[in-house]
């Protein structure tokens, strides 16, 4: 009987962390943080942004690689997070890339490159950087066509604020600086951290 009410106990403390649990980023065979809700594309980045519309989304690229502190932090704090995922999951599909990878990824223009390539000819050198695409398919290479750029770690409320830069087209107006001044959010703590 004892037993029967420390089982009882327990059970809702294992019902509230489970959900938790269920999102958890998991570690893939390249080493990288992934998250079951990334979006596991074919890497034509055309038809990623098309899809992603036809859902009402927009499509973010996150640059990562093997041994990130930033990466890891990024998945384990702000991803982890129900109100920052639950943003970005309604209103973006979160397509992952590897700093060093040798996957094709197709860009706007239609050039294809691995990964590793691809992320020197849109002058990414640093993780994490997320390049938010533009929400429909547009002439030209993803670099200089995105929306904003992300490089480097933000604090999670910064970090929530530029999806919803992105998300609102607020870019469309004001530089990024100017819209964490309009929402309240503090620029010195929202500098972006180192990044590898």
């Amino acid at each position: 009987m004892l037993t029967r009410r420390r089982l009882l106990a327990a059970l809702p403390a294992s019902l509230i962390l489970a959900p938790a649990a269920l999102h958890a980023a998991r570690v893939n065979d390249d080493g990288l943080h992934v998250q079951d809700w990334f979006l596991d594309s074919f890497l034509d980045l055309k038809q990623d942004i098309e899809e992603a519309a036809a859902k009402g989304k927009r499509v973010a690229l996150s640059f990562e690689q093997r041994g990130c502190i930033f990466c890891t932090e990024m998945h384990e704090k702000h991803l982890a997070d129900p109100a920052i995922s639950g943003y970005i999951r309604q209103h973006f599909e979160m397509i992952q890339l590897n700093l060093f990878g040798a996957r094709e990824v197709t860009d706007l223009d239609g050039r294809a490159l691995p990964e590793k390539d691809m992320a020197r000819r849109w002058a990414v050198s640093a993780t994490p950087t997320i390049l938010f695409l533009p929400d429909k398919p547009v002439k030209g290479s993803a670099k200089d066509v995105a929306s904003a750029r992300m490089r480097g770690l933000l604090p999670p409320p910064a970090f929530l604020a530029m999806f919803k830069f992105v998300a609102e087209r607020a870019y469309e107006k004001m530089e990024f600086p100017a819209y964490l001044a309009q929402h309240r959010i503090d620029a010195a703590k929202a500098a972006a951290t180192p990044s590898n």
